[in-house]
């Protein structure tokens, strides 16, 4: 890997408070830290092959019981703290990667992009494009991924959309100034090891119906005029999928995203229309 800065340094190394292991918990250093991360609970599996099992039929994802939901949110909160960037969530796909071809595209970000592989299969199939999206993440957790899930994948463009969950406060308070500093510093470490940039906007949202105490509206709004200014800095090349989406209230439409944050088929679609030129731009700059 090429040198990087300092500041990439020094954002490289910020952790999550530390907290003391529980009962049976082993912590240290292993040949795979994956295999000492708290198992799955039967179940949150058993919700999860279920919501598989809709969504494979085309029909309605069943919403968790309150004990589902109590479960899945107690193990995902001992997950994060063994593993608060999910760096064990892609290693093996990763090690089982072949060889990058000249057009290798990475996809980094969160639910947003996680969700575009399930519901647009077609737009990655047979194109060397990978999917490293991560439900929930914010951009400090992609900062401390982005070695293994985008620089070592060897890539000659990574796609960045990131930043709904930091508005959202997935892990804790934040400021606009982190956020940037999180995207400006995936920028470098792209840059440095030669890989082109396409940045998304952050996609519009009314609510967060995961966080209805937020109002995202004026986040995603300064989130995305600072993006845009960065972009033309930097000379990346912008996809704004915030003003080709919102449906007029800073939202976007039913047909869009169901619950107003992810994109529904329909609305992947849209987003291949915008991003299919932005990255044959990006393939195609001089470096």
């Amino acid at each position: 890997m090429k040198a990087m800065g300092a500041a990439v340094f020094a954002m490289l190394a910020a952790v999550p408070v530390m907290a003391q292991p529980g009962p049976g918990e082993r912590v240290g250093l292993f040949a795979d830290p994956c295999a000492e991360l708290p198992p799955q609970p039967a179940i949150v599996a058993a919700y999860s092959a279920r919501a598989t099992q809709a969504r494979a039929a085309k029909a309605a994802v069943p919403p968790r019981t309150a004990e589902e939901e109590t479960a899945f949110r107690d193990w995902q909160k001992q997950v994060r703290l063994a593993d608060f960037a999910a760096l064990c969530r892609y290693r093996a796909e990763n090690a089982a990667l072949p060889a990058a071809s000249p057009a290798r595209i990475v996809f980094m970000g969160d639910s947003i992009t996680e969700g575009w592989l399930r519901e647009r299969p077609s737009w990655f199939a047979g194109k060397d494009r990978i999917d490293r999206g991560i439900s929930g993440q914010t951009t400090a957790q992609m900062l401390l991924r982005f070695p293994a899930d985008v620089v070592a994948l060897k890539p000659k463009l990574v796609h960045i959309l990131a930043g709904t969950n930091d508005v959202a406060g997935n892990t804790g308070p934040t400021s606009q100034v982190d956020i940037r500093n999180n995207i400006t510093a995936m920028v470098d470490l792209a840059e440095a090891n030669d890989i082109r940039v396409v940045i998304g906007t952050v996609l519009p949202a009314r609510h967060y119906f995961w966080r209805p105490e937020v109002d995202p509206v004026p986040g995603i709004a300064d989130l995305n005029a600072w993006i845009r200014g960065f972009a033309r800095a930097r000379k990346l090349v912008l996809v704004d999928y915030f003003a080709a989406m919102d449906d007029g209230r800073s939202g976007l439409s039913a047909a869009d995203a169901t619950d107003g944050v992810h994109p529904t088929p329909a609305g992947y679609a849209k987003m291949e229309a915008l991003a299919a030129p932005a990255i044959a731009q990006g393939l195609a700059a001089p470096r």
